[in-house]
């Protein structure tokens, strides 16, 4: 769910006709050649869900899979962001999931940017979309590749039950940093338990108040204080949840930038974020990244990626 006052750059075209994207889908990639500018024009002027129905229309006019074309026809970076774009968004965050778990090794930072900053009903409809494709337990599956505080918090974020009212109890606030305090920077070591308890319980609204009474009494911010006491995977999963908590579009702009900065593009986490965020809050992405790393998100991708990637990449996430 977009946060109040969030725009996504993505939203349902007026006046869409699935038959007509349909057909103009057909007549890019029929024949020698492919009209690549033609299917990035119709699938970034149209939303998800509508890109759901230019799927069945497809495949009801033609008695082809609208995917297995796309997928003949491109290729590369391009060809997986296309078919990035066509999944329901639980769907495609399911199998960003699956991919980072399966095989040897697992992909603890997917797991922490695609479990961590969601919300209850996210969180409920990948755990659908988990079982509903790989016929596997979400919960299960994580449990049995991490390990340590890392598991239990992402096992408390999974569990979808934080509560999501505007109440804010002062005096526990109050209560719940003096206990914060004493379980990190007042002692030797980290008492974790308590950070999860407190951190994956709470409201974001009295998970705020409790934050602003912490810095009161330590002098720093939470996330310095979890930048100190915490090291390895647990600390970018607790970090993750209290970013995306005080500002989730700031969390997303500094988790593009690090996909593009240095030598390089981590292409899998460019294409997780533009996709998953293009109808909630990738306005508001846009300002922060902006206003942090002087330059527009549009800008650093035209300088990073080439050809139909960043064509539709900068379709998606607009130039202005």
């Amino acid at each position: 769910m977009a946060a109040s006052g969030c725009r996504g750059t993505i939203s349902a075209q007026a006046g869409f006709d699935a038959e007509k994207a349909a057909a103009a889908l057909r007549k890019a990639m029929k024949g020698l050649g492919t009209d690549e500018k033609a299917i990035i024009k119709v699938l970034t002027e149209c939303n998800c869900t509508q890109r759901q129905e230019i799927k069945k229309q497809f495949k009801l006019m033609y008695g082809k899979d609208l995917i297995s074309d796309l997928k003949s026809e491109l290729g590369g970076n391009f060809e997986n962001l296309v078919i990035a774009m066509m999944d329901p968004l639980p769907v495609f965050l399911a199998k960003c999931l699956r991919r980072a778990m399966k095989g040897v090794g697992t992909d603890e930072e997917v797991l922490i940017e695609v479990i961590c900053p969601r919300s209850n009903q996210e969180i409920t409809d990948i755990i659908a979309a988990y079982k509903s494709e790989f016929k596997r337990d979400l919960e299960k599956d994580v449990m049995s590749e991490t390990s340590g505080h890392f598991c239990r918090l992402l096992v408390s974020c999974l569990q979808a039950a934080r509560p999501e009212g505007p109440e804010v109890d002062q005096a526990k606030a109050a209560a719940e940093a003096k206990k914060l305090f004493d379980a990190g920077e007042a002692k030797w070591g980290t008492d974790e338990s308590e950070f999860n308890r407190i951190v994956s319980s709470r409201s974001f609204a009295q998970l705020k108040a409790t934050f602003e009474e912490y810095t009161k009494i330590s002098q720093r911010t939470i996330l310095n204080s979890i930048e100190r006491e915490f090291s390895g995977d647990i600390k970018k999963a607790m970090k993750a949840v209290v970013w995306s908590m005080e500002n989730r579009p700031a969390y997303f702009a500094e988790r593009l930038y690090r996909s593009m900065k240095g030598l390089g593009t981590d292409d899998d986490t460019l294409v997780r974020l533009v996709v998953s965020r293009c109808e909630i809050d990738m306005v508001q992405i846009k300002e922060c990244f902006l206003k942090e790393y002087g330059k527009s998100l549009a800008k650093m991708i035209e300088g990073d990626c080439s050809g139909d990637y960043k064509r539709c990449l900068v379709a998606i996430v607009g130039t202005h």
